[in-house]
């Protein structure tokens, strides 16, 4: 069953500050968690933290009445089965994730997942209720052929099923160069690639893809926020390392409430 969203959630939800902690944190981190939520008691942009899979469920206990989101970072495309050591949509939903990121570059060079295999999984997603965020990017040899804008129209053309649910579907760009390098595209790029992204999906799905977010992920960090988010298209980030503590991510936080 697809996700209902109200008006109030989608427009909240359309600027969206998303924290990957990758492989990263243990119980004890729970209270970054905290110490945000603390910080945000009413944002007015969505606010996301997407932890191991371990700590899904903990979180959403030490979250509960706040408004700070808690999503996955990968999910099956099957529902269940035989698929030791992975977890279903349907899981991360049962423990307390509203999101779930698809797609990462990690997954595709680490786990050699397809475009193909993104699209399964974006699907299982919806129909499990759950938000996903879908990466796309270029590596750095693709951006120095000048072939970044085709890389990612290919990867939005092949990771995203024809039974998108609009109103919860979120596309992060993230320059496969960029992330946790301290590299970070031009904002003339930045725009170049948003811009295209949007022209791209209107194409495809119409008018309704005006309102989905398009954030931007690689080396994003307090000090460079504002400008990326004052950038052409740009409706929030996907934030690695910087999430990881609570006063780090809270700038990036704060620069999309005042963009």
């Amino acid at each position: 069953m697809m996700r209902q969203t109200n008006e109030k959630e989608r427009d909240m939800a359309r600027k969206l500050a998303a924290g990957n902690w990758k492989m990263n944190g243990l119980r004890a981190s729970l209270a970054e968690a905290r110490a945000l939520a603390d910080m945000f008691p009413a944002p007015t942009v969505g606010v996301l933290l997407c932890p191991p899979a371990t700590l899904i469920a903990p979180m959403a206990d030490i979250l509960k009445g706040s408004k700070v989101r808690i999503g996955g970072q990968d999910c099956h495309a099957k529902p269940s089965g035989a698929h030791t050591g992975d977890i279903s949509a349907a899981a991360l939903v049962d423990a307390g994730a509203d999101y779930v990121i698809l797609g990462h570059s990690e997954r595709r060079a680490d786990h050699g997942e397809t475009d193909h295999t993104v699209a399964e999984k974006t699907l299982a997603a919806f129909m499990a209720g759950l938000a996903p965020v879908v990466c796309v990017g270029e590596t750095l040899a693709q951006r120095e052929g000048g072939e970044t804008l085709d890389v990612i129209r290919h990867q939005l053309a092949g990771s995203l099923p024809d039974a998108c649910d609009l109103d919860t579907l979120v596309i992060a760009y993230e320059p496969v160069w960029a992330i946790g390098t301290g590299k970070v595209p031009t904002l003339d790029q930045i725009a170049e690639v948003h811009n295209d992204m949007r022209a791209t999906l209107i194409a495809r799905f119409g008018t309704g893809a005006e309102a989905i977010p398009l954030l931007y992920g690689g080396s994003v960090k307090p000090s460079n926020a504002a400008e990326i988010f004052a950038t052409s298209n740009v409706d929030g980030a996907l934030v690695g390392g910087a999430s990881l503590k609570a006063a780090d991510f809270a700038g990036i936080v704060s620069a999309l409430q005042d963009a």
